[in-house]
């Protein structure tokens, strides 16, 4: 039987600290990463977040934050989605309801397109959404992120070849530009 669940979409400024303990907590058991000291975000901070709940509490999560990206030689202005998760004993619950969930909200704010990376370990759950027409899965793009932290062993950037998602909003697919893609920051 399906778990029935409530989606909370609030701005980050709406969550209080148990919200970012709870969060965090979910992300350790849905990413086996650490989110530390109740940090419920890895790199950049997202400015909204859509929060499924049943009664085993977070179901699933999708940040949002917009921003400005370059890809190939255009600067374009996206809503860049990403900190997805859904509990494992709810994988049908699909990152399509999340993208479903979210959509008013890309369109209240008003950009033309929602973008986000996956892992291509992901390419079977994001397929799904190519074919239901939300989105496009894109491969063979170079992604370059800022990294979160600067640090002396590291270069301040990373290129990475993930798997892109691009979410028409107020334009049509076709009007994505092509070439690589700089964040100019960290990934959400």
């Amino acid at each position: 039987m399906r778990s029935q669940v409530r989606w909370r979409l609030c701005w980050e400024s709406e969550l209080e600290l148990s919200d970012h303990a709870e969060l965090a907590e979910f992300f350790r058991s849905t990413y086996g990463k650490p989110f530390e000291d109740n940090r419920s975000w890895v790199g950049a901070r997202p400015e909204f977040r859509a929060i499924a709940y049943d009664s085993g509490g977070i179901a699933a999560h999708i940040g949002l934050l917009r921003r400005f990206i370059r890809v190939g030689s255009v600067d374009l202005l996206v809503a860049e989605l990403g900190l997805y998760g859904v509990r494992p004993d709810l994988e049908r619950l699909g990152i399509a309801y999340s993208i479903r969930v979210l959509h008013p909200v890309l369109d209240d704010f008003g950009v033309p397109f929602g973008f986000g990376t996956v892992r291509h370990t992901m390419q079977k759950y994001v397929a799904r959404l190519g074919r239901n027409g939300l989105a496009a899965v894109l491969s063979g793009i170079s992604v370059r992120s800022t990294l979160r932290d600067a640090r002396l062993d590291l270069p301040p950037t990373r290129t990475e070849d993930a798997l892109v998602v691009v979410v028409p909003v107020k334009r049509s697919i076709s009007d994505w530009p092509a070439g690589s893609i700089d964040r100019n920051g960290p990934g959400l």
